[in-house]
């Protein structure tokens, strides 16, 4: 079955259905969600159902698409209090260990396979990193909670060692194509990447947060695209200039979800449906691109990679890596073991297939088997894994996520009715700009006898009631000494 104007709405919707209908059945029994959304794809492809799908530009292109929707859903949801205390090991994990798993993998495939040194190496690139896609749904849709800032660490790990693996991937592919660049031209590439990557990033999260809050949009609905609109020029504006594109989009939206913008969580809620409709249609597209049956000639090769990746390559890297730092033995190997791989290997897989390089139909379709063993074998196991290793909190006692707070509905424990008194400190400021605990929302505020619901860009005036909720005692008291106001009454 050809994919044509007239069937596609049709064709997509229903799988889109099945995909999540086959997400909810999957939690139920402990599935990792996105091996169903694979597998939805594959059985709808050319294997399956008949669907005709063999554009690897256009797989490559949503892909990008997609990452850019994970990248930034996950930075939004980084609490920078979370991961500050592990940034060092993150940042290890992230450069460090990519570089150390692309480099063992690549010998490795070279030794077993006969592929060149550098085609081994540009697969050990492809499958270095953890993809972001299945350590946040899977992590998050588990609920899992772990000790001692390993959930941190894992999500810091898999949000930002993407830029490094793509940096490698087209360094190893540059080398393939051109084996008299040698091994030094990485170096200058990596800087250039990485530092422009870095700093576009911090600029356009600055740049963003500032556009976001003093533009007068008039509707709630608008901001959400307008998030969208600069997470599309980070990426695009970095990556024209020569840095990483995915490293910016990851560091913009770490730096506004730990700020104060206007209708936060309106935008947080949009890109939390938003990463789960990318990650369906990456994995549908994904799974539609590739043949069941060009797979099964290499599943030998395939299983060898895929147990050296899990049991041999990830754990050293991981523990060379992490040396510098105090760590028990039992968390450095859950941190090992949560090495999954995704869409991210799978979707540089096509760049050796738009290259051209002759092996490239073999080095996508081992690329396929890793990461589809990775996310059944590891991503089934994170809890077990984490029981057995005695590195997961009690469900009394699992911590919530800065976006769990927010999006709470839970009644809060204390409140408080507040009045602003003439020429106060907030008169005349936005309720953004004032910075309120995060533990605490401004639920209501009563004017000249009348209610109304406030926003971020609602500006206070003075003998405005502000009616506070907090979690607590404290939080009420910390609003008083923001305000500069002395307590009148709480309750």
């Amino acid at each position: 079955m050809d994919i044509t104007i007239e069937n596609i709405l049709l064709i997509g919707s229903l799988l889109l259905l099945a995909s999540v209908v086959a997400g909810k059945t999957s939690y139920k029994y402990g599935i990792p969600t996105l091996i169903l959304f694979l597998i939805v794809g594959m059985a709808a492809g050319t294997d399956g159902l008949g669907i005709e799908f063999d554009d690897p530009q256009l797989a490559q292109f949503i892909g990008i698409v997609s990452l850019n929707f994970i990248l930034f859903s996950g930075g939004l949801e980084t609490n920078w209090g979370s991961i500050k205390p592990v940034l060092w090991q993150g940042i290890s994990l992230s450069t460090v260990g990519v570089l150390l798993t692309a480099t063992l993998m690549g010998i490795f495939i070279w030794l077993i396979t006969d592929l060149s040194i550098y085609e081994g190496l540009l697969m050990g690139a492809i499958v270095s990193s953890t993809d972001a896609a299945a350590v946040f749904s899977i992590l998050r849709s588990k609920n899992l909670a772990l000790k001692n800032n390993l959930r941190p660490t894992l999500e810091l790990e898999s949000g930002s060692n993407d830029p490094m693996a793509y940096v490698l991937t087209i360094a190893f592919l540059g080398l393939v194509i051109n084996e008299d660049l040698g091994l030094w031209s990485i170096v200058p590439l990596f800087f250039k990447q990485m530092l422009i990557g870095g700093c576009s990033g911090l600029l356009f999260g600055k740049v963003s947060k500032y556009t976001i809050n003093k533009i007068e949009l008039g509707f709630e609905g608008l901001y959400p695209v307008l998030v969208i609109a600069l997470m599309f020029i980070t990426f695009s504006a970095t990556d024209f200039i020569g840095g990483n594109g995915f490293l910016a989009v990851y560091l913009c939206a770490v730096y506004l979800g730990n700020q104060n913008i206007i209708h936060k969580k309106t935008i947080l809620k949009l890109f939390d449906g938003l990463a789960w409709l990318m990650q369906i249609i990456l994995f549908l597209t994904l799974g539609l691109l590739v043949y069941p049956s060009h797979v099964l000639p290499f599943v030998g090769i395939g299983i060898l990679v895929s147990v050296f990746l899990i049991f041999v390559a990830r754990p050293l890297s991981v523990f060379l890596s992490l040396s510098p730092f105090k760590m028990k033995m039992r968390r450095r190997f859950y941190v090992s073991w949560v090495g999954l791989r995704g869409a991210v290997p799978i979707v540089f897989a096509t760049y050796p297939m738009l290259a051209g390089i002759d092996k490239a139909d073999m080095i996508f379709n081992i690329v396929f088997f890793i990461s589809l063993t990775s996310v059944i074998i590891q991503g089934t196991s994170l809890s077990l894994v984490a029981k057995w290793l005695k590195v997961a909190l009690p469900e009394a006692v699992k911590r919530k996520t800065p976006v769990d707070l927010l999006l709470s509905e839970d009644a809060k424990t204390a409140m408080a009715e507040i009045e602003i008194p003439r020429n106060s400190f907030p008169v005349g400021m936005k309720i953004v700009d004032i910075k309120f605990p995060k533990s605490t929302i401004i639920a209501m505020i009563s004017r000249d006898s009348k209610f109304i619901t406030p926003s971020g860009a609602t500006v206070i005036e003075a003998k405005d009631i502000l009616m506070i909720l907090s979690d607590s005692q404290e939080g009420i008291a910390a609003v008083y000494d923001l305000l500069q106001i002395k307590k009148q009454r709480a309750r």
